[in-house]
């Protein structure tokens, strides 16, 4: 479907709200799901079927296209992601499959990285990091796999109430106040200044995969290393990310 055919079919659905319409939004934009639900399933695959992935999705997308807003000048692929990984990870949520236990050793691993990077003003090592918390370098690295998809939701968290906000001020127009043009650059210094902070690898991680928006498995093609290696950096880099954001937490969501 054309471009042109596609602004067509959404003047009309603003119009009408004809579910014939909507169905075939719903096509148009489907891949959008199977996109999505392939991302986060690299993480979740061990816990979660790409099935109910994709089921989970599918609610997110039906959920954009009724609250989505032509007159917002925001790009529709870009907000029905945002529904879409919410959806599921709404769903991820309320199934509550991680043990309290290992909540708590998520939070220990988040206040080591806090603590060793800045007292050393530097990153901080996996041997620093496993020494910090009382444990075996192996176990350490066991663990970083275990808390991968913790931190992946925790950050999604600061994403999706960040995006929201924009969204909320946009629709006030609070962007002509200077306050709030202010809060914005200084927000985007901060993520910018953290991820600047990183290891090199974990850097270009990060950026590979929000930036790029490529899968772990194009990662570890370009880097060279295994995917299992990649998925470890990652959590690394989420690990440090959130402890440092930490610090920010009034800022971030606009406190």
């Amino acid at each position: 479907m054309t471009k042109k055919n596609i602004e067509a079919l959404w003047v009309e659905y603003e119009k009408t709200k004809s579910s014939h319409i909507k169905e075939k939004l719903i096509i148009e934009y489907s891949p959008l799901i199977k996109y999505v639900a392939g991302r986060l399933h690299i993480y979740l695959g061990q816990n979660v079927e790409y099935e109910d992935l994709i089921g989970y999705g599918v609610f997110g997308l039906i959920d954009a296209i009724d609250k989505f807003d032509l007159g917002k000048g925001v790009k529709f692929e870009t907000y029905a992601s945002l529904r879409i990984r919410g959806a599921i990870l709404d769903h991820i949520r309320k199934m509550d499959w991680v043990p309290r236990s290992l909540r708590q050793k998520q939070k220990n691993v988040e206040k080591a990285y806090m603590k060793l990077e800045a007292t050393l003003g530097r990153p901080a090592t996996d041997q620093e990091v496993a020494k910090e918390l009382g444990m075996a370098l192996l176990d350490f690295q066991e663990l970083l796999k275990e808390i991968n998809i913790i931190s992946l939701v925790s950050l999604e968290d600061y994403m999706d109430q960040n995006y929201e906000m924009n969204l909320t001020f946009h629709q006030a127009k609070l962007q002509d106040k200077p306050e709030y043009c202010l809060e914005q650059k200084e927000l985007k210094e901060l993520i910018a200044r953290t991820i600047e902070e990183l290891p090199e690898r974990e850097k270009q991680i990060i950026f590979f995969y929000y930036f790029e928006e490529m899968t772990l498995k194009e990662i570890s093609y370009i880097l060279g290393v295994s995917e299992s290696r990649i998925s470890q950096l990652h959590t690394k880099a989420l690990m440090r990310l959130k402890g440092k954001l930490g610090e920010y937490q009034e800022v971030l969501l606009g406190v």
